[in-house]
């Protein structure tokens, strides 16, 4: 009886911030499959084939557009590379993917509030322009050839599947683009493909929290994360925080509400925000890389994805700090409220109603057939995209 109790309020938890974060979720899911109807992969892959401040911005901006999923980032940013984008803005383009999105700021905003999204945003800026720097110092010609010769090697799976396709709508004026059938069908697609490609980390993610925020004792926590000791701390926290989400295997938007328990157990705000950047370096990604980029790429990637995320975390850490804008309350919502009518109910149950709308038009112009088709070979996603084209 005991056992179950203690389940039942780990889950319970899982919930209450699942139920908190669903409005901007799916907000965040609608805007990024908006824009992805919109923008053309295949149009702006070659804007990104020189190493310019200019490629760099342009690789930065399409990645906070684009989707949040990394593993998905990471199989568009592979796509990019192999149609003519250089190996550093590809990079850069799925660091944005997964940093800068719109349901990644917005669950930030309702599940730990502005400074948290505040921080995001600056130290997002701060890796493109660190690794943009890196990138052109120590990333050799041989190393990009290894690299470009793996990935011109052909590999199935959901997340190429996910790559593919382009479903984009990009003939006529922008207007009547955004609002005729055919972009209702893709938007429906980009939006369960969205929810497809993460629903696996956003579980894990709720529950992983949900547990440990009700299991794990806060003298742990202290304990772990050097409360207490000042700059030591602050550069404590940054550095683990990267290595607490390499062992987790939860990325993108689902390590939010692991970023709460930590925060609640007393990482330093720096080590918050260097845990949320590495959704990157978990193992699954690593081994991703090597099989994308070979190992030595991989490597390569690895150490420079850790030492820009801990870097980035620790300055936006210490500024904030000098500048007074660190949170003092750790105290997180979902662990002092329950669920409530008020208007996070509300806006959940308008949305939980849109995404039924999308739904219906999802299931009625292919969508299991595209789902079914990013695992299928090449072929079969020409099928599904030939049948998406001709549904409106």
């Amino acid at each position: 009886m005991w056992i179950l109790q203690e389940i039942g309020k780990a889950l319970s938890l899982s919930f209450t911030m699942f139920w908190q974060v669903l409005w901007p979720l799916s907000l965040g899911f609608l805007l990024s499959a908006a824009v992805e109807t919109l923008v053309s992969r295949q149009a702006i892959s070659h804007v990104l084939g020189r190493d310019a401040p200019r490629s760099v911005a342009i690789a930065a901006g399409l990645g906070a557009a684009s989707s949040s999923c990394s593993y998905a980032a990471v199989a568009v940013a592979r796509t990019l590379f192999r149609k003519g984008a250089t190996l550093g803005n590809a990079v850069i383009f799925e660091f944005a993917s997964t940093n800068l999105v719109f349901e990644l700021g917005l669950v930030l905003l309702i599940l730990l509030g502005w400074r948290f999204l505040g921080a995001e945003l600056a130290g997002g800026v701060l890796m493109v322009v660190l690794l943009a720097f890196i990138f052109r110092l120590t990333l050799r010609p041989r190393l990009v050839a290894e690299a470009r010769a793996q990935a011109e090697r052909g590999l199935a799976g959901r997340m190429e599947g996910h790559a593919a396709m382009d479903m984009s709508v990009t003939e006529g004026p922008l207007l009547r683009r955004a609002f005729s059938g055919r972009a209702y069908t893709s938007i429906s697609h980009y939006f369960f493909m969205s929810i497809y490609s993460l629903w696996t980390d956003l579980v894990i993610g709720f529950v992983a929290a949900g547990a440990l925020g009700a299991w794990v004792p806060e003298s742990f926590w202290a304990s772990l994360f050097f409360n207490g000791h000042g700059i030591v701390t602050e550069i404590w926290g940054a550095l683990i925080g990267p290595l607490v989400a390499l062992i987790s295997f939860v990325c993108s938007v689902g390590n939010v509400p692991l970023a709460a328990v930590l925060w609640r157990g007393g990482i330093s705000f720096g080590g918050v925000i260097a845990f949320i950047f590495a959704d990157l370096i978990i193992i699954p990604i690593i081994n991703i890389y090597r099989r994308y980029y070979g190992r030595r790429v991989a490597v390569y990637l690895f150490v420079v994805s850790y030492l820009t995320m801990a870097v980035s975390g620790l300055i936006v850490g210490l500024v904030f700090r000098v500048s007074g804008l660190t949170p003092t309350n750790r105290a997180v919502m979902a662990f002092a409220s329950g669920i409530s009518w008020d208007y996070t109910t509300g806006l959940d149950i308008a949305f939980l109603v849109l995404t039924a709308v999308l739904l219906v038009r999802f299931l009625r112009t292919g969508g299991p057939m595209m789902l079914a088709a990013m695992d299928a070979p090449a072929s079969g996603r020409e099928h599904a995209a030939a049948h998406h084209h001709g549904a409106a």
